[in-house]
C-alpha cells in the first residue's frame, strides 16, 4: 500500500463571508456534491460561503476542514459546520495553505480575499472554478490557465458531480 493510498482529494471552497442567499445556496450543494463524492470541503471556517459549504458537506454526510485565521475560536471562527479546525494564528496569510491543500478550488462570490485565493491558486497550478466570483485576465485580455467560469450555477454543479467522481 502506497504512502499517499489513504489521502482524501481536498476541495476548497472560498467565497465571502457575506453571501448572498444564492451564493450561500450553491456554496451549500458544492459541499454536498464534495461529500457524496468523497473529497473533504475546505474552507476558511467562517461565515457566509464558508459555513454553507461546510453545511452542505455534513449534511451529505462528508467530513469538513478550515484553516483559520485566529489562534483559537472566537469572532465567528470556526463555524458549527467543521470537523477539522486548524487554528494558524496568522491572518490572512492563511489563504496560501488553503489553496496548497486544495486540488482543487471553487470560488463563489466573495471580495478581495476570495481574489487573492483565485491568484494564489493559478499561481501555484491549482484549477480554480468560479461562479460569481472575480473575473481575472492577464495583460493582454486574456483568462489565466486553470481559471474555469460558469456562467450558470447547474452547469457548475453538474461539472464537479463528473469531475470529484
Amino acid at each position: 500500500m502506497g504512502m499517499n493510498s489513504v489521502r482524501m482529494q481536498v476541495l476548497g471552497v472560498f467565497g465571502g463571508s457575506m453571501a448572498t442567499p444564492e451564493e450561500e445556496f450553491i456554496a451549500e450543494r458544492v459541499g454536498g456534491v464534495a461529500a457524496v463524492c468523497g473529497w473533504v470541503t475546505l474552507t476558511g471556517g467562517g461565515r457566509g460561503v464558508m459555513a454553507s459549504a461546510s453545511r452542505g458537506a455534513v449534511e451529505a454526510g462528508g467530513l469538513t476542514a478550515a484553516i483559520l485565521p485566529n489562534a483559537f475560536p472566537g469572532q465567528g471562527y470556526p463555524n458549527k459546520w467543521v470537523h477539522l479546525p486548524i487554528f494558524t494564528g496568522v491572518g490572512n496569510a492563511r489563504n496560501n495553505f488553503n489553496v496548497l491543500s486544495s486540488s482543487l478550488c471553487v470560488a463563489i462570490g466573495g471580495g478581495a480575499g476570495t481574489l487573492s485565493e483565485i491568484s494564489l491558486a493559478l499561481k501555484n497550478g491549482i484549477p480554480v472554478w468560479s461562479w460569481g466570483s472575480w473575473t481575472v485576465r492577464d495583460p493582454r485580455g486574456n483568462p489565466p490557465e486553470g481559471l474555469r467560469v460558469f456562467d450558470d450555477p447547474e452547469d457548475l454543479i453538474a461539472a464537479l458531480e463528473d469531475a470529484l467522481t
